[in-house]
């Protein structure tokens, strides 16, 4: 199929409830990874990018792999924009042929968040292109975001009518209580289902989260095993994702659970066969062990089945 607008994707899971994970990528195998795991699901599936790995991979070549790939497929493909923090970006992606942009406003005033969000929504909607923007702010690290614990705050639901009202957005990405990075969380898990609950009643439109692997415990400890150094990496739990699902979520964007299988994979690999030199013994195994990661996650958010 053509690449899909991501706002059509949302119409069902929003009137039923479930959810589209977003997994991000920046070279050719994470992609494979993904749109082969949504064919197998049957499940709708966006892919992403940030503005990092469009300068590690180049937009031409990363657009033109997302084309090639979903034409091949029987099942919707989105290609998106990941946390875009200037109007430069959002045309650029647009231009080049994206069905989905983020404008990440969020370090922002209010009004500032406000009046970005709308130049990029008047901008994308132009060319039929659905926009997503963020109110309140997540901590952790992850690729070119890295907001200090101190200074992240969930979304207030007043500010979210206003803000969605007056920037024209289609999908609001929601601070209730997870971060960026394999370090989600300090002891127990925190998210604020209510708010999210609370916000959906009052928008009605798609609301996303960010931050959301699971940080899976065999990844990490096999990274470990291996020559890793990852300690008190904590993410989400099974119930945190059907919880927040059923109280509004509709995108939820993993990305760090698909960084650490791919690490584990290669890591054993590199120290079970120390001779090996060919990069497709490498890669072909880990590919398939993110795909793996990702079809397990399309059960999980409902999604699977709803192509």
């Amino acid at each position: 199929m053509p690449l899909e607008i991501l706002g059509r994707m949302y119409e069902k899971a929003n009137r039923e409830y479930y959810a589209i994970g977003q997994f991000n990528f920046s070279n050719l195998e994470f992609l494979q990874a993904a749109v082969e795991a949504a064919e197998e699901m049957k499940s709708p599936v966006i892919v992403a990018l940030s503005t990092g790995a469009i300068k590690y991979g180049g937009i031409k070549n990363l657009v033109a792999l997302t084309r090639t790939m979903a034409e091949q497929v029987s099942v919707p493909v989105a290609l998106h924009l990941d946390h875009g923090e200037k109007i430069d970006d959002i045309k650029r992606c647009v231009d080049a042929g994206f069905t989905s942009v983020m404008i990440d406003g969020s370090h922002h005033s209010l009004d500032e968040n406000i009046a970005l969000t709308r130049q990029a929504a008047e901008y994308a909607h132009g060319k039929g292109i659905t926009v997503e923007a963020e109110l309140g702010r997540l901590g952790g690290i992850e690729d070119d975001i890295n907001v200090d614990e101190r200074d992240a705050r969930l979304t207030d639901p007043d500010e979210a009518v206003r803000f969605v009202k007056e920037s024209g957005c289609d999908a609001l990405a929601v601070a209730v209580g997870t971060s960026h990075g394999a370090y989600k969380f300090k002891g127990e898990n925190r998210i604020d289902f209510d708010r999210i609950k609370t916000i959906k009643s009052r928008l009605g439109i798609p609301l996303v989260l960010h931050g959301a692997s699971s940080v899976d415990a065999q990844s990490v400890a096999q990274i470990n095993e291996y020559g890793g150094k990852i300690e008190g990496a904590k993410g989400l739990d099974a119930e945190s994702y059907a919880r927040a699902i059923k109280n509004g979520i509709n995108k939820v964007n993993i990305d760090t659970d698909l960084r650490l299988k791919w690490t584990a994979v290669l890591r054993k690999i590199m120290h079970d066969k120390p001779g090996e030199f060919d990069p497709r013994k490498f890669l072909g195994p880990a590919r398939d062990a993110v795909k793996e990661i990702i079809k397990e996650k399309m059960k999980l958010l409902g999604s699977a089945g709803k192509a």
